[in-house]
């Protein structure tokens, strides 16, 4: 089964994820964690490029082209061999987030960096998306407040940028109401967590985690 972890920065994905993967491998699951952009020594290297703090001025195309590129290989290496040996895929984030991020809040256009990551992909997408919902002002505040968070290229965009960044993002789970489940981010993290868990059980096991 392969499951998304999307949200806007600071909504608390990957302090969640701790808990699903906890959750999952005591009831018996094999289970990988992966995050995007990333996952992969090539993907990383992108990753690099793409956050580094003085690429200001990248252009939003080239930054389009490199996502869809290191989620590529991504895919390659490491999202479809855990699938077809029988584990579980957590990845933080996946082709929502570009739609999101470059499709709207970028003006690039969702459908142009849909069919760019079709491309990518071959089609694949998450079984299951989790969207950790918090508004913008709250994920920043987070982000402020966290002094071990590494402050990356996008959480230095306006206010009205991670605002469209989440108008982009509850668009997709319209869209999309029986892949995307919103979850509520300004819960205390085990709530997010146990809220989680209920429904991947009841997808893997109609039993609950």
């Amino acid at each position: 089964m392969f499951i998304t972890l999307e949200g806007i920065e600071g909504s608390g994905k990957t302090t969640a994820a701790k808990g699903i993967i906890e959750g999952l491998k005591n009831k018996g699951y094999q289970v990988i964690y992966t995050r995007e952009p990333g996952g992969n020594p090539i993907a990383e290297s992108i990753r690099d490029i793409i956050l580094d703090r003085t690429h200001t001025d990248m252009d939003a195309r080239t930054e389009a082209l490199l996502y869809a590129a290191a989620r590529r290989q991504h895919l390659v290496d490491v999202i479809n061999p855990a699938l077809k040996s029988g584990k579980i895929v957590i990845c933080d984030r996946f082709v929502d987030s570009s739609i999101a991020y470059q499709g709207h809040a970028r003006a690039i256009g969702a459908d142009l960096i849909d069919e760019i990551n079709h491309f990518a992909t071959g089609g694949t997408q998450p079984d299951l998306t989790f969207l950790i919902d918090v508004q913008p002002e709250v994920g920043l505040r987070r982000i402020n407040q966290d002094k071990n968070r590494e402050i990356n290229r996008l959480d230095l965009e306006a206010l009205e940028f991670h605002q469209a960044v989440y108008r982009g993002y509850h668009e997709l789970a319209k869209k999309n109401p029986h892949r995307i489940q919103i979850i509520n981010g300004d819960a205390p993290v085990a709530t997010v967590v146990a809220k989680i868990l209920n429904i991947l059980g009841k997808r893997l096991s109609d039993e609950r985690i």
